[in-house]
């Protein structure tokens, strides 16, 4: 009986060592009290803001394809908005994690990268036949070089400064440009060769060496004067009397600054 019994509990221990090994889990190494600990599963509040934000880029690719670019560009524009959301949310609450940061890289490349440039592909590239999808593919990979770029330079660079346009505010710009000529009934196709130019340049905008300010100091946690409220109040104002040519305004001139303060830095210097 008792071989019995040591083979049943030895037969119980490889069934789960088994499942153990098929069981869908994730297992993260942390610091707790200065030892090294494993813990499982993954934070649920940041990581389901990711996974929105994911959501939000696939379908802006599904809504082009269907013709609704308005819908295209306000899906990447709620994308960037949960973006910056789930880092701050991950932070302010103490959930951090390697797995949360692959995750939203993975994330942003299909929200800032594949969505952006299969929308502007759909509503006019599309029209140049090969050029138009090579400049597209230019743009989705000058995305996944930035993001693999700032993942291998995050601890050693200065946080107040990005190297490159980030790739939402490039998402930002060529969603604000779909929109904008969707809006006013611009026909795409007829612009191909200038949307091209332009797609092109915020690809390439991605992988260059010019310092964009990260915003990342401002302290969303402490006071700030009365007007500073009223402040924001004017800008949704602003950006809900024309949210098209608002946005394009606002990211096209984020992504001119870049250059223009490094030339000018060069010029002073």
């Amino acid at each position: 009986m008792r071989e019995q019994n040591d083979t049943g509990s030895s037969h119980e221990n490889n069934v789960d060592e088994l499942d153990s090994g098929v069981t869908f889990e994730v297992v993260e190494g942390d610091v707790e009290g200065g030892r090294s600990v494993r813990r499982r599963g993954v934070y649920l509040l940041p990581n389901l803001l990711t996974t929105a934000a994911l959501f939000c880029g696939f379908y802006a690719v599904v809504a082009s394809m269907n013709g609704s670019f308005e819908e295209a560009c306000v899906a990447m524009f709620v994308a960037m908005f949960l973006d910056g959301l789930d880092g701050r949310v991950a932070r302010l609450t103490n959930t951090q994690s390697a797995f949360g940061a692959e995750y939203d890289s993975l994330s942003d490349l299909v929200a800032f990268g594949v969505a952006p440039a299969l929308v502007v592909y759909a509503w006019s590239l599309s029209a140049i036949g090969k050029v138009g999808w090579m400049i597209s593919f230019i743009y989705v990979a000058c995305a996944a070089l930035r993001l693999a770029r700032y993942n291998t330079q995050v601890d050693a660079s200065d946080s107040r400064y990005f190297t490159g346009l980030p790739s939402p505010t490039a998402a930002a710009v060529v969603a604000s440009l779909v929109w904008v000529g969707f809006d006013r009934g611009f026909m795409g196709p007829d612009y191909a060769i200038l949307v091209a130019g332009m797609t092109l340049l915020i690809g390439l905008s991605m992988v260059s060496n010019v310092s964009y300010t990260s915003f990342k100091e401002v302290d969303f946690k402490g006071r700030v004067p009365f007007v500073a409220i009223l402040f924001v109040v004017m800008m949704f104002a602003v950006v809900f009397v024309d949210p098209p040519i608002t946005l394009f305004i606002a990211s096209f001139g984020y992504m001119l600054c870049g250059p223009i303060v490094s030339f000018w830095k060069r010029l002073a210097g």
